[in-house]
C-alpha cells in the first residue's frame, strides 16, 4: 500500500553489528550470531527467517557449524554463499584451537586436546581415525588423519601407525577416533585394536600416551577407563 513503511533491515543488521561489538558473542542468542553471519553472506534482505530455520533444522549452533554443506543446502534462504560462509567459521575455529597446542606440552595441556579434537572429529558423520604425533617433550609434531571409513569402522593397520611415527620421528602419540552414534563408549574392537598399535610401537620405542574416543555425546579415554 502506498505509504506503508517497509522494515528496515540494513538498521536492523547495523543494531546487531553494534551489539555484538559492545558485548561479544555472549550478547547474542545462537540464533543472532547465524543471523549475523549471514547478513555478511546475503547482503539484503531479512536473514532472521534462515537463522531460525537453520537452528530449528539443526537444533544448536554447533550442529550447525558442523553440517555438511549439502545438509546446509536444504534450508531455504540462504543461498550458494552462505553455506560456504558457514563452514569457513568451522574452519577458522579449527585453526585456532590446533594453534592453542602448538609449541606446548599436550598432556599439560589435555583440555586444549581434547576442545580441538571435539571441533574437528565429534560432529563427523562417517568413522575417523587421527593420530597426534608428539616429539620428546610432547609436543606436537603432526596431526593426521589415517583413515577415514564408514559410519561405522574405520580400518587401522598397526604396522602402518609405527611406520609413519618412525617417519616423523615422533617419540610418543596419541590416537583418536569418533563415534558417529554419539555414544563415546569404546566398543571391544577399539580396545583390541589399541593393544595392537600399542604392541608394535613398543617394538619401535614409541609410547601411546592415550586413545580417545569422540562422539557428539561427549568422549571416553581408554588410558583413564584402565584399558591402556
Amino acid at each position: 500500500m502506498a505509504g506503508e513503511r517497509k522494515p528496515d533491515h540494513a538498521s536492523h543488521r547495523k543494531r546487531l553489528r553494534r551489539r555484538f561489538l559492545d558485548g561479544g558473542a555472549a550478547a547474542l542468542p545462537d540464533y543472532e550470531l547465524l543471523e549475523l553471519l549471514l547478513t555478511m553472506a546475503i547482503p539484503r534482505g531479512d536473514v532472521k527467517p534462515a537463522a531460525k530455520a537453520l537452528m530449528a533444522r539443526f537444533k544448536t549452533f554447533d550442529a550447525v557449524v558442523n553440517a555438511s554443506v549439502d545438509d546446509l543446502r536444504t534450508v531455504g534462504g540462504l543461498g550458494e554463499v552462505s553455506p560456504v560462509a558457514i563452514k569457513v567459521v568451522r574452519a577458522a575455529a579449527d585453526r585456532l584451537l590446533q594453534a592453542e597446542l602448538a609449541g606446548k606440552d599436550v598432556l599439560s595441556s589435555f583440555d586444549a586436546v581434547l576442545a580441538y579434537c571435539k571441533a574437528v572429529m565429534a560432529f563427523e558423520q562417517r568413522e575417523q581415525f587421527r593420530i597426534l604425533f608428539l616429539d620428546r617433550k610432547n609436543r606436537l609434531i603432526a596431526d593426521e588423519v589415517e583413515q577415514r571409513g564408514t559410519v561405522d569402522h574405520a580400518p587401522v593397520y598397526p604396522r602402518e601407525v609405527a611406520r609413519r611415527a618412525l617417519e616423523l620421528h615422533a617419540t610418543a602419540l596419541i590416537l583418536v577416533h569418533n563415534h558417529p552414534s554419539g555414544d563415546p563408549t569404546p566398543s571391544r574392537a577399539d580396545i583390541a585394536m589399541t593393544a595392537e598399535i600399542v604392541a608394535a610401537l613398543k617394538a619401535v620405542g614409541v609410547v601411546v600416551h592415550d586413545h580417545i574416543v569422540m562422539a557428539r555425546g561427549g568422549h571416553a579415554s581408554l588410558r583413564a577407563l584402565g584399558h591402556l
